[in-house]
Order: structure tokens, then C-alpha cells, then sequence
């Protein structure tokens, strides 16, 4: 990657108060990209999008249509206009399915799959004249399922079927749109792996040294993450869509 691959790319990042979102927020500006960063997280958002050199912040609630919309316009107005959606907002939270409450059930489908939907309405009448990008992330789970998330798999799963109707539905508008698997390490896996017992956690590691043929962990934001980002947001990545990008060492390979 040069200096000059992400030149003249206006791009909305979500979820950049964290984790993968962070890491393209803080990687996207030295490649030439100008940046909008959302997040519901304001102080960290903030913070990181003034530490990265983007040009601005702005605080979104996914599942708020009016938010998005509210935050949308003013990222395209900040930076004249857009190119590219990355949208890597999410939850991942636990929950066995037999204790699974309602509520539980409906936070983690609004964040995770209403909130691609609302993300991805926001941005179509900005990207429908002259094409563009969406990048939705999606999930390993989405495909195979994950016990103890069964909620977060059936929304990744929604945002799978979603991404292959829009990218057929929108291609007359010359807009790709790709789903993003990622195996990335992250706080928020982080915060998966506080959740489970010593024993549960053996297992689960033991798990993804058999699944994960590169390395047998999950990969590092900025050294396997970021690079094929920085493609497939870039104008090289323009004959892609309806697809289903795994950055995971093999992980969905192997299942």
C-alpha cells in the first residue's frame, strides 16, 4: 500500500471508538482517505479521530434512524461528498439461547442488523449518482452459527441475506457492497473471553487452534486487518460485490 491508495477517498467508519473500527480510523488518513468517524462512545471516539488525523467525529446511535440520518448528512456535507461506508459497528454480548430474554434478543438484533440496515439507507442517496462502496461487517457466525451467541449469529446472519439483495438490488447505481468476516483480536473479543469459565476458555482456545490454520489464534488489527481494508475500500476493489470477504486465517475455511 502507498501513501496515495486511499487519495481522494471520502469514507464514514463506524464503530470508530474501538477495536477494528479504530484500527481503520487510525490506519485510513496516512494512506490519503478523508475520514468521518461515528460511535456511540463520544470521549473515545473523540479521542482516537483527533489522534488519527480525521477530519471529524460524530456521535450515532445505529438504531436510531433519525441519528443516523442526522449523522450521515453532516459527515457528507463535512466532507463533500462520499465514496465509501465502512460500517463496523456491533455488539457481540453472551447468552445461552434456553435463557435468552426478549430484550436481550431485540438489543442485539437492533444494533447488529437494523442498524446495517439504517447505515446503508443513509448513504445510498449520497452514493447513487456517482457509485461507491459499503463495507458491512458480518460475521464467522453468521455463516456457521456460535454457541452462547445465538442472538448475535442470527443477526450477522440477517446482515449476510440483507448484503446480497442490496448489492444485486444497487449495482445499477454502480454501488458495491461486501460483507466483512473478520477473526480479529479485539476488546470486545476481550470481553468474550472474560465472560467464559477457566474451562470453557481451554476449550475455546483449543477450538480455534484446530480452526484457524494461519496461526491458530485471531489475527492482529493492524498487521492482517488493516491492509485488505485499505483495498477494498480503495477505487481497485470496484469489480467486487455480493461477497462475503473472511479476513480469518482460514477459520471458515477449515469449518
Amino acid at each position: 500500500m502507498s501513501a496515495d491508495t486511499l487519495r481522494g477517498r471520502r469514507i464514514i467508519i463506524t464503530g470508530g471508538a474501538s477495536g477494528m473500527g479504530e484500527g481503520l480510523v487510525r490506519a485510513f488518513p496516512a494512506y490519503g482517505a478523508t475520514v468521518v468517524s461515528m460511535d456511540l462512545d463520544a470521549v473515545a471516539g473523540e479521542a482516537v479521530a483527533a489522534a488519527a488525523g480525521a477530519l471529524a467525529f460524530l456521535p450515532v446511535d445505529v438504531c436510531d434512524a433519525v441519528s443516523v440520518r442526522n449523522a450521515v448528512d453532516a459527515a457528507v456535507a463535512r466532507m463533500g461528498g462520499l465514496d465509501v461506508l465502512i460500517h463496523a459497528a456491533g455488539v457481540a454480548p453472551s447468552a445461552r439461547a434456553e435463557d435468552m430474554s426478549l430484550d436481550f434478543w431485540n438489543r442485539v438484533i437492533a444494533v447488529n442488523a437494523t442498524g446495517t440496515m439504517l447505515m446503508n439507507q443513509a448513504v445510498f442517496p449520497h452514493l447513487k449518482s456517482a457509485g461507491g462502496a459499503i463495507l458491512n461487517f458480518a460475521s464467522a457466525a453468521g455463516v456457521n452459527g456460535h454457541p452462547g451467541k445465538a442472538a448475535y449469529a442470527a443477526a450477522k446472519g440477517a446482515v449476510l441475506s440483507w448484503n446480497r439483495s442490496i448489492a444485486a438490488e444497487w449495482a445499477s447505481h454502480r454501488i458495491t457492497v461486501n460483507a466483512i468476516a473478520p477473526a480479529i483480536w479485539t476488546p470486545m473479543y476481550d470481553k468474550t473471553r472474560s465472560e467464559m469459565s477457566a474451562e470453557d476458555l481451554a476449550l475455546h482456545d483449543a477450538q480455534k487452534l484446530r480452526a484457524i490454520p494461519l496461526g491458530g489464534k485471531l489475527g492482529d488489527v493492524a498487521r492482517d486487518f488493516t491492509p485488505v481494508m485499505t483495498f477494498l475500500a480503495s477505487e481497485g476493489a470496484r469489480f467486487m460485490t455480493g461477497q462475503i470477504i473472511a479476513i480469518d486465517g482460514g477459520m471458515v475455511m477449515s469449518r
